[in-house]
């Protein structure tokens, strides 16, 4: 029988509601592939980057095979941000809305006060980051012993992030007898170290890297003079319809000094950094989440853990220099199956880059059309002959006989062969 909707699952009516009331009908990939297997009782490991329903593929399970009669903590979910526990967390409570589950989130910078004071009151599902897990156990304020089920999510981060002796940890005070399933947008060796080492037969929901299918995101790149990058980018957010965006650059400098720049032109702005102290992060992202703020200018790394609806462009103001970070970037549009757009400023030289992420993407990015190529101010050109077609062609530098001059449609034709991913 093929699953295409929560229906033709053996769920409970309870869980189902909860479902519904979430708008929930008919099931992504990762959900149909394994609510079946977990809801058996087998182990899973499961590749699928954040908004693409895997909270739920997961959750959904561990709602329906823990018993809320019973006393204790049953389900335990680690996340690799304080972010992402606290939208796991919330993800559940409504799956389970209408049953009798207590869902909390553990987590570093907030009151571990009030942490211990939920814990004391009984809880069923733990959703935590392994620094605050490993607090309340050693402080005896969170028992494991009757654990029944955990989930790894979002692996490749928490590895990245150096939680592997955590993990180790904590998972030393589970029972062994549990299920235990792993989520991870990457599959590389040390995600399947990890996977040999804590899972028991499992059921593999893999999808290989090069087979990455983004159709739901409308790419688009611009080829720009780098000095004239900052009026491109406003004539992009003047005439594109950016309702909410996250614009990412490379460093903590350039992040703030991008922000500031936008203030000055009276765009609604704000940086995030990994410079920022926890209140002040959370005072950004929350503005964020909540539509008080239109445009988010980050840092991949300030970046890591948010997953906001409602983000309908993805401006890479400098261009990733590894193209996995591309990927990640521009997967927080088009969440939970809706669309967005990602527009890629590619600076004179940059072309390679480009090339390298559209072989891993395995799509065509399309010149994003309009004038936003135009200078607002003039800038002194020069004049040139093309190295490849020959014709008479204008550079904002000084030709000289030991650098070849190329008219724009050529430059962008030159990129290097397309790099084979494997």
């Amino acid at each position: 029988m093929q699953i295409h909707c929560f229906e033709d699952l053996a769920l409970s009516r309870k869980v189902l509601s909860g479902i519904e009331e979430m708008g929930f009908n008919s099931l992504f990939p990762i959900q149909a592939q394994a609510i079946g297997p977990l809801l058996e009782g087998k182990d899973v490991i499961g590749q699928a980057h954040t908004g693409t329903g895997k909270t739920a593929a997961f959750g959904i399970p561990m709602v329906e095979r823990l018993t809320p009669g019973n006393n204790g903590v049953q389900g335990l979910i680690l996340e690799p941000t304080r972010e992402l526990a606290i939208q796991t967390a919330e993800h559940i409570r409504r799956i389970c809305k209408y049953t009798a589950f207590k869902v909390v989130p553990i987590y570093g910078g907030s009151s571990i006060r009030r942490q211990i004071e939920a814990l004391e009151r009984g809880v069923h599902i733990v959703v935590g980051t392994p620094g605050r897990i490993i607090d309340h156990l050693k402080r005896r304020t969170l028992k494991l012993g009757r654990v029944r089920m955990v989930v790894l999510d979002e692996a490749d981060r928490m590895l990245d992030m150096g939680f592997i002796k955590d993990i180790d940890y904590i998972l030393s005070k589970v029972p062994v007898e549990r299920q235990t399933s792993l989520f991870s947008a990457t599959i590389d060796q040390s995600v399947l170290n990890v996977c040999d080492r804590y899972l028991k037969n499992p059921e593999e929901i893999l999808v290989s890297k090069d087979e990455i299918a983004l159709t739901q995101i409308s790419q688009h790149y611009v080829v720009v003079n780098p000095r004239d990058k900052f009026d491109v980018l406003c004539s992009i957010l003047d005439d594109q319809p950016v309702e909410r965006a996250i614009l990412f650059c490379r460093t903590r400098r350039g992040t703030s000094k991008l922000a500031d720049r936008l203030r000055a032109k009276r765009y609604d702005a704000k940086p995030l950094h990994g410079g920022f102290t926890q209140s002040q992060r959370n005072f950004v992202v929350n503005s964020f989440r909540k539509g008080k703020l239109k445009l988010l200018v980050a840092t991949d790394v300030a970046a890591r853990g948010l997953d906001i609806q409602g983000i309908t462009h993805i401006i890479n103001y400098d261009i990733p220099l590894d193209a996995l970070v591309y990927f990640h970037r521009i997967g927080r549009t088009a969440r939970m199956g809706g669309e967005g757009t990602a527009i890629t400023l590619v600076g004179y030289g940059e072309m390679s880059e480009l090339n390298r992420i559209q072989a891993l993407t395995k799509t065509e990015f399309e010149e994003l059309e309009g004038n936003h190529t135009l200078h607002r101010e003039p800038v002194k050109t020069y004049k040139g002959v093309c190295a490849d077609c020959g014709d008479e062609c204008e550079v904002p530098f000084k030709p000289d006989r030991n650098r070849p001059v190329y008219c724009k449609t050529c430059y962008v034709q030159r990129g290097p062969p397309v790099v084979r991913v494997t």
